[in-house]
Parts: C-alpha cells; sequence; structure tokens
C-alpha cells in the first residue's frame, strides 16, 4: 500500500510540475520586438505618401498644393522661380516652378523602380514596447497578432519645424511621440516573419 500511495505521489507530482511547465511557458516577445524592427527599419517615413518627380509647378493660388514645396523651399531643399502659365483663350496664371536644390539632391531618397523619382524622408519606426499578443495564452502558436508602441527614430533638424509639420501632417503625426501599431508576424524556418503592418484605425501600412 505505502509503494502504491508512493507511486500515486510522483505521478500526482509529475502531473503537476507538467502542468507548471505548460504555464511558465513564455512567448520571446523581444524576438517579436526584433522582427518588427527589422521590418520597419527598410521602410522609411518619408514627406509624401508616394514618390514625387521634380522639376513640378504649382498654381500660385493653390495653397494646398504649394505649401509643402514652400516648406521645402525653406528648407534649402527646393530652389523656386515664379512663372507665368498661358492658358487656351483665357489669358495666363502665376505659377511656381520647384525643382531640387543642391542640399536637397543630398537630402533626397531616389525611388529604385521609378528613375527620376523620390522623397525626402526622415527616419523609420522604431519599437519601443510590446504591449501584448493573441493568441495570449499558447506559447507556441505559429501564428500571433502583436500590439506595439513605436516612435519614429534618427528625425533630422529639418523634420521637426514648425513649418515642416503644419505643411506636412504625416510628419507632425510620426514626430508627435509614441503610436500604437498591430503586426501580424508568421512563423518560419528562419524566424518570425511580419504578414502586415497597420495602425491602431486598421489601415494597412
Amino acid at each position: 500500500m505505502k509503494a502504491i500511495s508512493r507511486l500515486s505521489l510522483i505521478v500526482c507530482g509529475t502531473v503537476l510540475v507538467a502542468a507548471g511547465c505548460r504555464k511558465t511557458n513564455f512567448v520571446d516577445k523581444m524576438a517579436f520586438k526584433s522582427a518588427i524592427n527589422n521590418y520597419l527599419s527598410g521602410r522609411p517615413e518619408c514627406v509624401w505618401s508616394s514618390p514625387v518627380k521634380f522639376p513640378v509647378q504649382a498654381d500660385t493660388s493653390n495653397f494646398e498644393q504649394t505649401k509643402g514645396y514652400d516648406a521645402l523651399t525653406d528648407a534649402d531643399f527646393l530652389v523656386r522661380k515664379a512663372a507665368e502659365k498661358k492658358r487656351f483663350l483665357i489669358g495666363s496664371k502665376q505659377v511656381n516652378d520647384y525643382d531640387l536644390s543642391d542640399k536637397g539632391r543630398s537630402n533626397w531618397t531616389a525611388d529604385q523602380t521609378q528613375p527620376g523619382y523620390g522623397n525626402f524622408c526622415f527616419g523609420h519606426r522604431e519599437v519601443t514596447t510590446i504591449d501584448g499578443f493573441t493568441p495570449a495564452d499558447v506559447s507556441d502558436a505559429t501564428q500571433y497578432s502583436v500590439t506595439y508602441h513605436y516612435d519614429v527614430a534618427g528625425v533630422p533638424g529639418w523634420a521637426s519645424s514648425v513649418e515642416m509639420k503644419t505643411a506636412f501632417p504625416k510628419v507632425a503625426v510620426d514626430t508627435s511621440g509614441q503610436q500604437t501599431a498591430v503586426a501580424n508576424l508568421v512563423k518560419s524556418d528562419s524566424g518570425w516573419q511580419i504578414n502586415s503592418v497597420a495602425p491602431a484605425d486598421g489601415a494597412v501600412q
């Protein structure tokens, strides 16, 4: 009887230890952070949502069209020339011609897929904290949805000016402090891979 009791205790102890091990298994949040940062490091934040090509021409009476170019001109990234554009039968209108300055070319990020196109970029997103993940109660899942906070690292002085933030709301938002986003990660033979990244409003980035 003593032997049976002892065996029962050993079995129960083994079950409890096993159960405890399952409970203490943890997900490596640093691996999530590293994978997301690797993904974000190759995706710089830029003033325009898509590449543009210079020279460009803008109607001086259209503030929404000129404000970004003028802010970049004030930062010495562009040169501006006043011009007059003739219109068939209805006279002419005042326009500004904008082109890259020498300083602008040195800060220009060329689009490798579209010759002549590019953007002015001001840093990249960087994870500051991993806030949560789902499924939260499974330590060996092959797919997780990870919520995290991020900031934009490496922001140059020109992107921090009031004029630039006013002209480019995207710059203002990205440099305003930590934001929240969600990344969908899938496990592969080479580690965690990012399927998608979306901000709190759900728009895919």
